[in-house]
């Protein structure tokens, strides 16, 4: 197994009186997919939300390749390389493709504001490049064709993918994708499926939160379960699915058979 690119440690968020994450500690492998999974309410966006930044911890620490950043702000992680996406598509409707996946290079650009409004020749030399690297995204992810077209106009499917590559504009090492696949068709699905694997094979690491399990159990290599806050099973796919506790707190006897199916 690869060196942990991220590892949680007893991470603690307390809302009032109630633990929303309890006491939760996994290690995310480096060139890797890893699940989180868990009913609704069990902890898995509020998890996401504490490793990006946007909720600080109540205890517990969060390293990003051994350094701790828990105590980062959400714009510290992501210079040192934590990029992340939302259930709900969070973009610029206005702007064009090319635009959307250029708004997540800000990070990158160090060019200073009269540099800028100058237009002196590093702002212009990085701008280019910039430019240059949203066109290789958007060929990268599919959308090259749409790289014009007004981001709230595309298909839903395509405005996820667009999320991604605005993602992949902070050359990240870690990626957070938050219900990547939720209201995609099959088809849709088994597009995403295959650019996830196309960035796993480069040696992207992911943690994504997903409801469709045939898709967290075909893609990911580990996987940990929520339940109310609180870790209730860990491991690859097959044993999860398998897990007594995960079958009676979550998946259904049903749909745990269903995933010892070929797909």
């Amino acid at each position: 197994m690869s060196a942990p690119r991220l590892e949680i440690d007893a991470l603690t968020v307390r809302f009032g009186g109630l633990a929303a994450v309890d006491d939760v500690s996994f290690a995310v492998a480096s060139g890797t997919v890893h699940g989180l999974i868990g009913p609704n309410g069990a902890g898995k966006t509020t998890m996401f939300n504490l490793i990006s930044g946007l909720v600080p911890p109540s205890a517990g620490a969060i390293r990003l390749d051994g350094e701790r950043i828990d105590a980062l702000p959400s714009w510290g992680r992501a210079r040192r390389g934590l990029a992340r996406t939302f259930q709900n598509i969070r973009m610029f409707q206005d702007m064009s493709a090319l635009e959307t996946v250029m708004t997540g290079m800000h990070s990158r650009l160090d060019e200073s504001l009269p540099a800028a409004l100058l237009r002196m020749g590093g702002f212009r030399k990085a701008e280019n490049e910039a430019l240059a690297k949203a066109w290789e995204l958007l060929a990268f992810v599919g959308l090259a064709d749409a790289a014009h077209r007004r981001s709230g106009d595309l298909p839903y499917g395509d405005q996820r993918r667009l999320e991604i590559a605005r993602a992949l504009a902070l050359e990240p090492r870690l990626l957070l994708l938050d219900e990547p696949a939720a209201g995609m068709n099959p088809s849709e699905t088994l597009a995403l499926e295959a650019l996830l694997e196309k960035l796993k094979a480069q040696g992207l690491t992911i943690l994504l939160v997903e409801h469709d399990m045939h898709f967290v159990m075909r893609l990911c290599d580990e996987i940990t379960v929520l339940n109310f806050g609180r870790k209730i099973s860990e491991g690859a796919p097959h044993m999860v699915r398998a897990d007594p506790v995960v079958v009676e707190a979550y998946l259904g006897a049903k749909v745990a058979r269903s995933l010892e199916a070929p797909q």
